[in-house]
């Protein structure tokens, strides 16, 4: 039983902006229901992948070091960086809302730079080996990459309870700009990642695809 004909091997290409299945054999260069530009794979998808993955790095060190917020109660102000304001809260009693910002601040970046790094490396190896593990891991990404921006919304929520309540103020700092911009970098990288480099055929096997992401 022979297999299945590919997408490619049809002049087929779903549309990247509403998943519409267009005939690329026809000329088309535009999606016909919303009028996106067709791609068959998304352009660069390893070297802009490689791109935001790095600039997150990059920001990932100052977004730690750098004071994310200053806490200001009864007359007395102290900045706090990422870790010192999980303690912080860890020792107020609001161990609750440490575990959210330490997971979020901490865990979810160091995973995620982990796993995009590990997608990005091995597709551009165009290794073989657990694919489809390795496609659950970016599907997984891609939704971890929603929760992404939930320690800067409890920085704010509590920012305003606080003030709400007259005990004090807290301001936002440098830091907390700075880890903005590690979020929006690594939901761009898993953005431009192609998941089919996964499958991409060794070269042995017939399909080129080059280290682009351009077949």
């Amino acid at each position: 039983m022979s297999p299945p004909p590919l997408a490619e091997e049809l002049n087929l290409c779903l549309c990247h902006g509403c998943g519409h299945a267009c005939d690329l054999g026809l000329g088309a260069h535009q999606c016909e229901r919303c009028g996106a530009l067709l791609h068959a794979r998304k352009a660069d998808a390893i070297t802009r992948g490689w791109a935001y993955l790095l600039g997150a790095l990059v920001f990932y060190v100052p977004a730690n070091l750098l004071p994310v917020m200053r806490t200001e109660m009864f007359g007395q102000g102290v900045e706090s960086t990422i870790g010192s304001g999980v303690l912080e809260f860890w020792d107020a009693g609001a161990w609750d809302i440490a575990l959210i910002i330490f997971i979020a601040s901490i865990g979810v970046p160091a995973i995620k730079f982990f796993s995009l790094g590990l997608l990005l490396f091995t597709a551009q190896r165009r290794s073989a080996w657990a694919r489809r593990q390795r496609s659950q891991l970016y599907r997984f990404i891609e939704l971890v990459g929603y929760w992404s921006m939930l320690d800067v919304m409890v920085v704010a929520l509590v920012a305003a309870l606080v003030q709400m309540h007259g005990l004090g103020t807290i301001e936002p700092r440098p830091g907390i700009l700075f880890f903005g911009l590690v979020v929006v970098l690594t939901m761009l990288s898993a953005m431009s990642f192609d998941p089919r480099l996964i499958w991409d055929s060794d070269p042995q096997q017939g399909g080129s695809v080059d280290g682009a992401g351009h077949q």
